[in-house]
């Protein structure tokens, strides 16, 4: 069996143990256009240097003249079949003799920890993951490159990584002693450096209602590294009241749907639930989802009364220009849990959504705190005043001899052959023509509408 045939097999296994797995993303190629100073592949007879101070190992796929090359302090060249390097006289080709070297970029710059690095095995179109679960959690099989070059950062100050298994150059590595014996050896150190520890554990995920990611510790490390080219700094979001979803580093706009559940919730079947019957749906095209079991904030444990240290997270965000579909969507899954919350394994659930975009625009919420809440309080006060100052102004008027009212009993009699009642414009018109047409009885019907006359206070009904 083949290399890739291996790999497809060794997959399958992990998909029967509920096991997730993650790609390492970047390479060390020489033939990478993004490993080189000037964005691009050095050119013919060009000067190559390599950072002197660094340890790499470089795959190389095609064959390349170069004019001069500064080699690293420690590395190696692994050239593929074809795969080779000649010298050429940079006179030949005018076009580099004048241009400065090409450099190779920092090694290592690739940090196990940067979310931007990795890639999930089972991404699928509309799902995502909160910025803690990109990277390997505790129970994901990790698989790295077999037909190309890497180097990674396994530090610093993040502690132990704990996998639960690790595939490099060929071979998988499910206990902790074969795993020491690669990293301590030279190819490991080529590709494996910095002061952290890398370690791998039999255990899967053997819960059908999911595993907590176990990235508690090191969030504020994942956080480091995916905000590192922002200056270490959220970008503003687009709405006011922000959401922050567990394992995210900053802030979102959406609705956050939580979920306490019993033991018969299947996590994996909850998820494709979502995914083909409401995700796949026009209206919610624009959006994306993340699904995930996350620990359970200690104080809303004791708001609810729950017992649960954990609960099901649904993220939901907005990626196109239309706003308000997030909150549609959590009302649409509260509905849901509503009716089939028991044959789904779910106890209860809760929902958030983010305030109306920053600019206009309006996003109605589950839970409005803020500026909606604001205008509906200061509208019921505005009422409340209105009709207090209403209410003086005519006990005010009374006690002047200005407004008088009497009983119904102490009424003038009316003149003899006037109508009683009053005017009703709703049946009556200046126009006969304008009048609203009565409704035709339903013979073969026997319901009744029933109305209250504010009037006579009595119930009456029209046949």
């Amino acid at each position: 069996m083949g290399a890739p045939g291996r790999i497809l097999l060794w997959l399958q296994l992990c998909a029967l143990t509920r096991a997730a797995y993650k790609f390492w993303v970047p390479n060390t190629d020489f033939d990478a256009a993004a490993n080189w100073s000037q964005n691009r592949t050095p050119c013919a007879g060009a000067a190559v240097e390599f950072p002197a101070d660094k340890t790499v190992s470089v795959l190389v796929r095609e064959g390349h003249s170069v004019s001069d090359m500064l080699l690293p302090l420690d590395g190696e060249f692994v050239l593929a079949s074809g795969a080779g390097f000649s010298a050429l006289d940079t006179g030949l080709h005018l076009d580099c003799s004048t241009a400065a070297p090409a450099l190779f970029r920092d090694p290592d710059r690739f940090c196990w920890h940067d979310p931007r690095l990795w890639r999930s095995g089972d991404a699928a179109h509309g799902l995502f993951s909160v910025d803690a679960e990109r990277v390997p959690c505790s129970h994901d099989d990790v698989v790295f490159p077999s037909d190309a070059s890497f180097r990674v950062g396994l530090g610093p100050g993040a502690g132990t990584v704990r996998v639960r298994s690790v595939r490099a150059l060929g071979q998988t590595f499910t206990r902790d002693e074969d795993l020491a014996a690669f990293l301590a050896s030279r190819a490991g150190r080529l590709r494996f450096h910095g002061p952290g520890a890398l370690s791998v554990g039999p255990e899967a995920c053997a819960d059908q209602s999911g595993c907590v990611c176990g990235h508690a510790e090191a969030q504020p490390w994942i956080c480091a590294a995916l905000l590192q080219p922002l200056g270490g700094r959220c970008p503003q979001a687009a709405c006011r009241d922000p959401l922050r979803p567990e394992g995210q580093c900053c802030d979102l706009c959406g609705a956050i749907v939580s979920l306490t559940h019993g033991p018969a919730f299947d996590l994996q079947r909850y998820r494709a639930r979502l995914l083909h019957a409401f995700l796949a749906l026009p209206q919610y095209q624009g959006l994306q989802m993340a699904v995930s079991k996350v620990p359970r904030q200690p104080r809303l444990r004791e708001a609810s009364g729950a017992k649960a240290d954990t609960e099901i997270q649904v993220v939901l965000v907005e990626t196109g220009p239309e706003t308000g579909g997030a909150g549609r969507l959590a009302r649409a899954l509260l509905a849901d849990i509503a009716e089939h919350g028991e044959a789904l394994g779910v106890l209860s659930a809760t929902a958030r959504e983010s305030g109306a975009p920053v600019g206009g625009g309006s996003a109605a919420g589950l839970n409005a705190p803020g500026p909606r809440a604001g205008l509906a309080g200061g509208l019921a006060a505005a009422l409340l005043l209105l009709l207090l100052a209403l209410l003086a102004g005519a006990l005010l008027l009374r006690r002047a001899g200005r407004l008088r009212w009497r009983r119904r009993d102490e009424a003038d009699p009316a003149p003899a052959g006037a109508p009683l009642g009053f005017h009703n414009p709703v049946f009556y018109a200046a126009d006969p023509a304008e009048a609203l047409p009565a409704p035709q009885p339903d013979v073969g019907s026997s319901s009744r509408s029933y109305f209250v006359n504010p009037l006579f206070g009595e119930a009456e009904a029209e046949a």
